[in-house]
């Protein structure tokens, strides 16, 4: 991963772009993982979204994620039939930053403070602080995103495609982030590689960019 220090750098000259009016283009590097069985889109190619009960009880605020979720599903072919889907479908999302101290000030850095945030859906949320060393200067935030999807046959219950997405930067713009999570998620759908790879969405910038608004959710079920 580039240095902290070299994302800030990016990070201020394309705010200083927007800042001056002009739109611009950034790349959006996704970490991927991706596990199939399947051998090509089911007949009919119909799902069931499944909400867990932490997404079920933060309805309201579930609801952009679900939104966008649904418009992937949809690009590779899939669309929602809650009555009658051939495939059972769980999603997931996660939003965090912390300050990486260690990146930063390099091996020193693991004496320094360490701060921690985190909300999500479907995968439980949680915060951590500690404090340890004395430092000059504080390091830039770097915010997590993840998205996951699960896909079972509906008539076995088997899990037929397993995949995830996370991305880190200093900079984030939600939700459009979310979005292109979920389609660098299904990249590839039904037949992605297997295993772990990188995708590079471009994604198009007219304004500064903003944490996530994602709400507190509870510990979903094992």
């Amino acid at each position: 991963m580039a240095s902290i220090r070299w994302k800030l750098s990016l990070t201020v000259l394309g705010c200083a772009a927007l800042l001056g009016g002009c739109a611009s283009v950034r790349e959006v590097q996704s970490d991927v993982q991706s596990f199939s069985t399947l051998a090509a889109l089911p007949s009919p190619p119909t799902y069931r979204l499944e909400l867990l009960p932490s997404q079920q009880a933060n309805a309201p605020q579930f609801a952009s994620i679900e939104a966008l979720a649904q418009q992937s599903l949809a690009k590779v072919g899939l669309q929602r039939d809650d009555s009658q889907g051939s495939l059972t479908v769980q999603i997931g999302a996660q939003a965090r930053y912390t300050r990486d101290f260690a990146s930063y000030y390099g091996p020193y850095g693991a004496y320094g403070p360490r701060w921690n945030w985190g909300l999500g859906f479907g995968r439980g949320a949680g915060w951590g602080m500690g404090f340890g060393g004395f430092m000059f200067d504080t390091p830039p935030l770097l915010h997590y995103r993840a998205v996951s999807v699960v896909m079972r046959e509906q008539r076995t219950q088997r899990i037929v495609y397993e995949t995830s997405a996370v991305h880190e930067d200093v900079w984030t713009n939600d939700p459009a982030i979310f979005g292109v999570l979920f389609d660098a998620a299904l990249s590839g759908f039904p037949n992605p590689p297997q295993g772990t790879r990188q995708v590079r969405t471009p994604l198009a910038v007219s304004g500064p960019a903003q944490p996530a608004a994602v709400q507190p959710a509870a510990p979903a079920r094992p």
